[in-house]
């Protein structure tokens, strides 16, 4: 297997690129289209072919052309709000890659349609944690669905489940979901209502601390 982390200094963005050696095929998690050339030149150098696009979250109305430059990297592009055509995928849905898979798991809040990607013992959230951190959204779109993603669909995974953000700010972009259960400031120890109470309270523009 090879496994690889993308990160962009100024926005804090992360892109990771995963890859069964042995079938030489590649699944791309939150790329950028500011990064297609180096993208493009890690495929190409273990002669990878790119069997899915995984985005776990879009702000495709603030940044309009990112999807159709995607679209160059010439694989299905899975996100919360379009599939491709003749594709009909759930939540929990298996996606293949070589001998390896994918679980999809639908975790709306950050945005309203996000999706968090599971394999094996590392689960792909995006912005679902990084909550204040977004560079295009600084607060959640929709914090009830937050609330339930986070506490019934990643807290209630194993302890030592690797967690993997979309976004950092001067930290770490890895955690686990015994850490972030425990401690982290939006979630551990708060009641749903009070939870929301701090969603409400957070400014409509900010310069946030990382909580990975």
């Amino acid at each position: 297997m090879y496994f690889r982390i993308l990160h962009d200094d100024t926005s804090g963005e992360l892109t990771y690129l995963l890859a069964d050696m042995d079938a030489q095929e590649a699944v791309l998690i939150d790329p950028h289209a500011r990064d297609l050339p180096v993208l493009t030149a890690l495929l190409a150098e273990r002669e990878l072919r790119l069997r899915w696009v995984l985005r776990t979250h879009h702000h495709d109305d603030q940044l309009t052309l990112e999807r159709l430059a995607l679209a160059q990297l010439a694989a299905p592009l899975i996100q919360g709000d379009a599939l491709p055509a003749g594709t009909e995928l759930d939540d929990g849905a298996v996606l293949p890659f070589g001998d390896e898979v994918i679980r999809m798991v639908a975790t709306p809040g950050h945005t309203l349609s996000c999706l968090s990607f599971g394999w094996r013992d590392r689960f792909f959230c995006g912005g679902l944690l990084a909550v204040a951190v977004c560079p295009h959204q600084p607060r959640p779109l929709a914090p009830e669905a937050l609330w339930d993603s986070v506490t019934q669909r990643v807290f209630t995974l194993p302890d030592e489940t690797l967690i993997f953000a979309g976004h950092e700010r001067r930290a770490r972009a890895v955690s686990t979901v015994l850490e972030q259960r425990r401690w982290h400031p939006f979630f551990a120890g708060l009641t749903r209502d009070e939870f929301l109470a701090h969603m409400a309270a957070l400014p409509e523009k900010q310069v946030a601390e990382s909580i990975f």
